[in-house]
């Protein structure tokens, strides 16, 4: 299992990219009203307002090995997800849990809000290597697919060109998720003392390949891995691009206030009695009250 975390401050995007995927499946919500997208906004947003941060969203993608999908049902999928965001810090916060059946292998997009139900703000610091540590420990926790190949070679044993070949391997692995196009990636990875280079079809400017050279060595991307071909980090990279466009609040270009778009009959959820939002607004506004009545007594 991998993840993947953006931060952003933008509930409506975010709610957005997740809903309107095709095929997009609900599997769990806590603290958010699911009665349509305004109804799920409004609640991050107003959970949100209790302490007022830049970047209040957390949007974080569970990603498996396409060899886990007979044993991930969405019940199972929902308990690893579920133990992640525990572990993670997340366990006292909303969250909105939908399952995208875009890629070849299981995977699962989660909204949350980084201001909990009391207000404090949710730390995010070392979250990157906090989640990869996390990760492991769930993949052997649940039995999930683990690679035995280059995740568990001994670095300090290899020799030459192993030694780069594994450094670039490593370098990849980290600045792809990081990247959202070609330039940034090239970028990233020249930090690492690596070049790109790219093949192009004959005497045309058709790039059909990408080679990887550091350390007077060069591997072409799918000798490096499978995974590191120019068509494949090309999509990666345009993935990365899409979802940060969506979620990202980008010169005060969101307007949380979007037109209502029901999506009840797709999460099977009958329409709550007036009663219900009644009760849920109060939680939140004497939450409200309580961060102001702390105020005061200081």
């Amino acid at each position: 299992m991998m993840a993947k975390i953006v931060q952003g401050g933008c509930f409506k995007g975010a709610v957005n990219y997740v809903l309107d995927k095709e095929k997009a499946e609900y599997l769990a919500s806590k603290g958010v009203r699911t009665i349509d997208k305004n109804s799920m906004i409004g609640s991050f947003i107003t959970q949100s307002k209790l302490n007022p941060i830049t970047k209040s969203v957390a949007h974080i993608s569970l990603n498996f090995s396409a060899q886990d999908k007979e044993k991930l049902t969405n019940k199972m999928m929902v308990k690893i997800a579920m133990d992640y965001l525990t572990k993670m810090g997340y366990g006292n916060t909303q969250l909105l849990m939908i399952r995208h059946s875009d890629r070849d292998h299981p995977h699962v997009h989660i909204v949350l809000n980084r201001i909990d139900f009391n207000g404090n703000r949710i730390s995010d610091q070392n979250e990157r290597l906090r989640s990869m540590k996390i990760c492991k420990e769930i993949t052997l926790k649940y039995g999930l697919y683990m690679s035995s190949g280059k995740e568990n070679v001994k670095r300090h044993r290899l020799r030459e060109p192993d030694k780069t070949k594994y450094h670039i391997y490593d370098s990849l692995t980290k600045n792809i998720a990081l990247s959202k196009s070609w330039a940034e990636l090239e970028k990233r990875l020249k930090v690492d003392g690596i070049v790109v280079g790219f093949k192009t079809k004959g005497a045309t400017s058709q790039i059909e390949g990408v080679r990887f050279s550091a350390n007077n060595l060069s591997f072409n991307g799918s000798k490096v891995d499978k995974q590191f071909s120019y068509s494949k980090i090309g999509r990666q990279l345009e993935q990365n691009n899409y979802q940060a466009i969506n979620i990202e609040n980008n010169n005060g270009m969101c307007v949380e206030n979007s037109s209502s778009s029901s999506i009840a009959s797709m999460f099977n959820i009958l329409p709550t009695d007036s009663g219900a939002d009644d009760f849920e607004e109060d939680n939140f506004r004497k939450r409200m009250q309580k961060k102001k009545k702390k105020g005061i007594s200081r």
